[in-house]
């Protein structure tokens, strides 16, 4: 059984005359202990999609239709009180803003030793014990010290490394990371992607990593989906997907790459801007930026290709797969 299962999930925000379509038709699973990434530009809907799995979608946002399962177990109908239990011991967030994360009044010791007991019936001296005992996990130099300190007085790469360890606290199955490293320099970026992928590994516990960036998802996740105009447009086995992108708008993603343009040359940008939800084109969402699209992409909504790579949402790749289907005359 999958541990993580979205099925046909919608999410629109309402408003007096018609709901806004935010997400449609998600679908994916991840298995116990696999590494999957989330990958689009800003307003794609990656992050509107991990917060429709954890029920923190921001109003007026609702979960129009569709199904979430852990495990085989239903979570769009959990109450507030059951989602107490999920939340942390089951599926852990992770968010970008590290200083919104860590409670800056509070020692990281108390607020480690608070998320502890909140869940357990630990005493305060085991608590701290194992507390200190994550922070050292992390490869945090003199924990007891910093069980001490307060969330200013570290630095950032320092502070994310604490959130990983309150999160490992509660041993989560998965955990939902959004953009965690956005702020790090290249340096202490490339550690913390290195610890996460390890602590994972370690622990059994899966990993939905939410970014923008293919150059930060090629060194963490087994396999990607790539999002637009809050769709799926391309999944598949990370590697397979870099080394032969399917869909245009991957292409572009990863045509964007700064490492693909010469020294001195201007980035290969793709034309246009992400549409919003209330004004996304009719048929396929990113033809009006894609050099490729002929009048069939403007009409008509494609159905997703298994090719040997990946499925992938193109009329291209419809025409393609039939094109090589005819009899030969």
């Amino acid at each position: 059984m999958s541990l993580l299962t979205v099925r046909n999930l919608n999410v629109n925000f309402a408003q007096r005359q018609q709901p806004i379509e935010a997400l449609l038709d998600i679908n994916f699973s991840i298995e116990p202990g696999e590494r999957l990434a989330i990958v689009g530009e800003s307003g794609a809907g990656k992050s509107l999609l991990g917060a429709a799995i954890t029920q923190l979608l921001p109003k007026p946002g609702y979960i129009a239709s569709g199904s979430v399962t852990l495990r085989g177990k239903e979570l769009t109908q959990l109450s507030p009180k059951q989602w107490q239990e999920v939340r942390g011991q089951r599926i852990a967030m992770i968010f970008q803003d590290l200083m919104m994360t860590l409670n800056p009044v509070l020692s990281i010791g108390a607020q480690m030793v608070e998320a502890i007991r909140s869940h357990t019936r630990i005493g305060y001296k085991d608590a701290r014990k194992m507390a200190i005992e994550k922070l050292a996990q992390v490869r945090i130099a003199s924990p007891s010290q910093r069980f001490e300190q307060y969330p200013h007085e570290l630095s950032g790469g320092m502070r994310q490394r604490v959130i990983i360890a309150i999160v490992l606290l509660l041993r989560p199955e998965l955990i939902i990371a959004d953009e965690p490293t956005t702020a790090l320099d290249v340096t202490i970026q490339a550690e913390i992607l290195q610890l996460l992928k390890e602590v994972c590994e370690s622990h059994g516990v899966a990993l939905i990593f939410i970014s923008h960036d293919f150059g930060v998802v090629a060194r963490i996740s087994e396999r990607t989906l790539v999002m637009y105009a809050g769709k799926i447009v391309e999944q598949g086995a990370t590697l397979e997907i870099i080394n032969d992108p399917q869909h245009p708008y991957t292409q572009g993603l990863l045509n964007a790459l700064p490492q693909m343009a010469l020294p001195g040359q201007r980035l290969n940008q793709i034309t246009g801007n992400m549409p919003s939800p209330s004004e996304r084109p009719s048929g396929c969402a990113f033809h009006p930026r894609c050099r490729y699209a002929t009048e069939r992409c403007s009409q008509e909504i494609p159905s997703f290709i298994n090719t040997d790579v990946s499925i992938a949402a193109c009329i291209l790749l419809e025409e393609l797969v039939s094109h090589e289907e005819e009899p030969d005359v």
